[in-house]
């Protein structure tokens, strides 16, 4: 790590079980495997120290392994006491939601030409706009009131159509007759 270079950068460093004792300086900083903390002894899973500003000292923590069955569980347990959902999460649960896996059949994009309220009709007046540098996806966001994942899947959608081209890393643009 250049002799603390990259780690002096670092605020919060999490240190799991290391093989020797001196990889714990490594970590946490100079002077800790002397101090007592001990990386090299953590005995359990999930056990790990951290190190961050508002602490003097590293602080021992363990953190647990929680599988999809335990949240469901927890959940189930816990909801008939879950207080009634805002107006705006009311509203995100009725919007449709792609699929998550890559082998669900991709629908057809419908352009609705007159309905500016439809976010594909947002989308694509936003993606026809763009400057030749691409629009970002946060912009593209903000265009049509819908999630991060719902553009990204349209957006795949498109380009897979040869509709949309990828500028940069997070920029989008419709496609043009020099593309």
């Amino acid at each position: 790590m250049g002799e603390g270079a990259v780690r002096s950068q670092m605020d919060l460093r999490i240190c799991f079980r290391v093989r020797e004792r001196r990889d714990t300086d490594l970590v946490l900083g100079q002077g800790m495997a002397a101090a007592g903390w001990d990386a090299h002894k953590l005995n359990a899973p999930g056990k790990f120290l951290i190190s961050a500003t508002e602490h003097d000292t590293p602080r021992r923590a363990r953190a647990y392994l929680l599988t999809d069955d335990d949240v469901t569980a927890t959940a189930a347990l816990h909801a008939p006491r879950r207080p009634p959902l805002d107006e705006v999460s009311r509203a995100a649960l009725a919007r449709p939601f792609p699929p998550d896996t890559e082998d669900t059949p991709a629908t057809p994009v419908t352009v609705h030409e007159h309905d500016d309220s439809n976010p594909e009709t947002l989308l694509w007046a936003a993606l026809s706009a763009a400057p030749d540098e691409g629009m970002s996806v946060p912009g593209l966001v903000a265009q049509t009131g819908m999630s991060r994942r719902w553009i990204y899947y349209r957006l795949h959608q498109l380009a897979a159509d040869g509709l949309v081209t990828q500028t940069a890393r997070g920029l989008w643009r419709a496609r043009r007759d020099h593309d």
